[in-house]
């Protein structure tokens, strides 16, 4: 009889150290094409209340309504790429600056500060800002293809696929270890849904 109570204990306690789910505050789009053919759309949901100026980025990079930044280059995601994708890790892009990874720029100048690390790498299809280093944010970041806990308090979770899990998926398909894609992935369109 002892031990049924301490099973229900434990996963008492268990629940209890979870992280609650974070809200989805506003949701944005991008319509993909990979090696030139229409891919779909992924939809995302973005964690305002607990990343509010890391959502906030992200969203209007989405609908391109800050005009052109610091760099002379529209502050949107239009036509952007995909610069590199891992498989069995993560597919990363919001290099509209350099279209490598060495560039991009916030809608708040070049670069900011780590929010918080409140949310965890704790699944695929999260969407998480990519730096070179502490508070080095700018308009880079990735989607997850499997859990990467490696990942907490390094890089800030601000959001999730909510629809075309199977786009990202198609992704991850053209990836490659060092992270060359083999077709070219571009990010058509992004707006707010």
């Amino acid at each position: 009889m002892k031990y049924p109570v301490l099973i229900v204990a434990a996963a008492i306690a268990c629940l209890a150290m979870a992280e609650p789910a974070a809200k989805v505050t506003s949701r944005v789009f991008f319509d993909v094409e990979i090696g030139g053919k229409k891919a779909g759309r992924i939809e995302f949901g973005l964690f305002g209340e607990v990343v509010p100026k890391t959502a906030e980025n992200f969203r209007a990079l989405c609908t391109g309504e800050k005009g052109k930044g610091q760099s002379g280059k529209n502050l949107h995601f239009k036509d952007s790429v995909f610069h590199r994708i891992i498989p069995q890790f993560m597919a990363q892009g919001g290099d509209f600056t350099r279209g490598d990874g060495t560039g991009g720029e916030s809608i708040y100048g070049n670069k900011f500060g780590d929010e918080n690390f409140k949310l965890k790498h704790d699944r695929k299809y999260l969407l998480s800002m990519a730096n070179a280093g502490p508070g080095t944010n700018g308009s880079q970041f990735f989607i997850t293809f499997i859990k990467t806990p490696w990942l907490d308090g390094k890089h800030v979770v601000f959001g999730e696929v909510l629809s075309g899990q199977e786009v990202v998926d198609q992704l991850e398909k053209v990836g490659s270890g060092s992270g060359k894609t083999s077709q070219k992935v571009v990010i058509t369109n992004s707006g707010e849904l």
